[in-house]
């Protein structure tokens, strides 16, 4: 509060004087006119955090003279206080960008109240974010340590999310090193959870819903004969960013529900998004449709069959309506897709699968310029959100907002996690590149908190090999070879990464909005 300057400007300013001196017991520095030209002209020659303007003076009115103050200086905070309640006013003021807007008779608390608003607002919520977390810590502490089962790590995920956006904000380094801390024991139990949970979870027993479930049970309800649906796939997005976007689209609709899924190991495109649209498992995919099935080590892409697989869904749901699926994976195919609008705004079902976030964790592990805009979570965020708000996604996304009874659904088919301890591993020449998990002959590895699956089937995988088995990295892990060991681990060290056992990648949202 020390040498905080302010500027009344009101034409009885004399019988404010009670006002002044209470403001002046606080501590703050105020300096008062009674004309708005003069209010103009002191702003010019003197700094000041904040001005109270009265709407209604002689001469120049409190009107002129705020557009005259925020053309000199636009980030000054202005309180605009007025006899008037008319609207054109208050809309006015407000279209000059007041900070606050106060009806006469104005008393003291008021005047304080709106300066703490204004002034005080990132200190106070600081400090009240700071005692909430702490107090929070304990809890949660206990929480991660205790007998959580799937819909309780959900809960934990989704608190842990909801604290680290909010403290994102907060100057206060040691406090966000204490949230990290709690946040990698978390995961570390997590793992521990999923495995010795997930093959049961594979066998249909005390099971969450899973990736192959997650069409039918979240958004085939919605598939109705009267109302469309729109659902977007966006690959590789994590709950926080989630939350990111779900708060610009608030604009143009309303969320009508959130929930979360569990995405299936490998928390992997070609694994966890051909089982959502196939509604099975990989090894009952496989064995399905053999032809339609790409093994790690084939050529070309390992999710060109998805339209296949939902039409064949689509089918065993009974559902016959005109539907349509897009895959968007550059701004032209976008934009072609927003020039189409005419023609899809028709069916009854459209699902639109959308690269981008993928692609941006992925070119971040190989562009410096890009790990400099987003070192970490928080700029992760900023760089999907401000890429959204410019997106054809988002143009996408308002077009369906001018359906009338349109639902629109938002999901992904897994999240990522940014790597930071390396793991050794070694296999043969066939096992795959990814770096979170590892399919191959003769795995061999010095973790034993790794989880190791012997036998594919028994999590509902398929097998490239007789011999083959999978192995799964938890936390924050990423696996290297040997060869050439300190290159790669510097390489990848900090990168974004996807396919094994963390919350990031596992604990997926699916939401359901309404246009406004």
């Amino acid at each position: 509060m020390e040498n905080i300057a302010i500027l009344w400007a009101d034409d009885e300013i004399d019988l404010l004087k009670p006002h002044i001196l209470f403001l002046k017991s606080k501590g703050y520095v105020v300096q008062t006119t009674s004309s708005g030209r003069d209010a103009i002209q002191i702003c010019r020659n003197n700094h000041f955090d904040l001005v109270f303007l009265d709407e209604n003076m002689p001469g120049i009115s409190g009107l002129v003279a705020l557009a005259a103050i925020k053309k000199d200086n636009p980030n000054l905070p202005v309180v605009m206080i007025t006899k008037s309640e008319e609207e054109h006013i208050m809309e006015e003021a407000i279209g000059s960008q007041i900070s606050d807007y106060l009806i006469k008779p104005v008393n003291p608390h008021q005047i304080l109240l709106s300066i703490k608003k204004i002034l005080d607002n990132k200190r106070i919520v600081s400090e009240k974010t700071t005692q909430s977390y702490l107090q929070e810590f304990r809890h949660l502490g206990l929480e991660i340590n205790g007998e959580l089962d799937a819909s309780g790590w959900v809960e934990v995920y989704e608190k842990l999310v909801q604290w680290e956006i909010r403290l994102e904000a907060l100057s206060d380094p040691s406090l966000r090193d204490v949230f990290e801390a709690q946040k990698v024991e978390a995961n570390a139990q997590f793992g521990k959870f999923i495995k010795a949970n997930y093959p049961d979870w594979i066998q249909g027993n005390d099971a969450p819903t899973l990736s192959h479930q997650a069409f039918k049970k979240l958004a085939a309800p919605f598939l109705s004969e009267e109302e469309p649906l729109f659902l977007f796939l966006i690959d590789n997005l994590r709950l926080d960013q989630y939350k990111t976007l779900e708060s610009i689209i608030a604009e143009y609709f309303r969320p009508e529900s959130s929930v979360c899924y569990y995405a299936m190991l490998p928390t992997a495109t070609e694994f966890a998004r051909n089982a959502f649209f196939a509604g099975m498992l990989p090894s009952e995919i496989k064995r399905k449709y053999p032809n339609h099935w790409t093994e790690e080590g084939d050529e070309g892409s390992k999710n060109q069959h998805e339209e296949f697989f939902l039409k064949e869904q689509l089918e065993r749901l009974g559902f016959h309506k005109k539907w349509s699926y897009h895959k968007v994976t550059n701004p032209l195919s976008g934009q072609q897709l927003i020039d189409q609008f005419h023609i899809w705004k028709k069916e009854q079902f459209v699902t639109i699968v959308y690269n981008f976030v993928d692609l941006l964790s992925h070119v971040r592990s190989e562009m410096n310029v890009l790990k400099q805009l987003a070192p970490d979570e928080a700029g992760y965020r900023s760089l999907t959100k401000s890429w959204f708000e410019h997106s054809p996604l988002f143009e996408l996304m308002k077009l369906v907002s001018t359906i009338p009874n349109a639902t629109m659904a938002i999901t992904t088919d897994h999240g990522s996690i940014r790597c930071h301890q390396p793991a050794k591993v070694t296999g043969n020449k066939d096992t795959n590149a990814n770096l979170r998990f590892k399919e191959g002959k003769s795995l061999s590895f010095d973790d034993k908190n790794l989880f190791w699956v012997e036998h594919p089937e028994k999590v509902g995988l398929p097998k490239s090999a007789l011999s083959a088995s999978y192995l799964f990295a938890n936390e924050d892990k990423y696996f290297v070879y040997p060869n050439n060991y300190h290159h790669y681990v510097s390489m990848y060290r900090d990168s974004f990464q996807h396919g094994g056992i963390s919350l990031e990648e596992m604990i997926v949202p699916f939401g359901i909005f309404t246009p406004r």
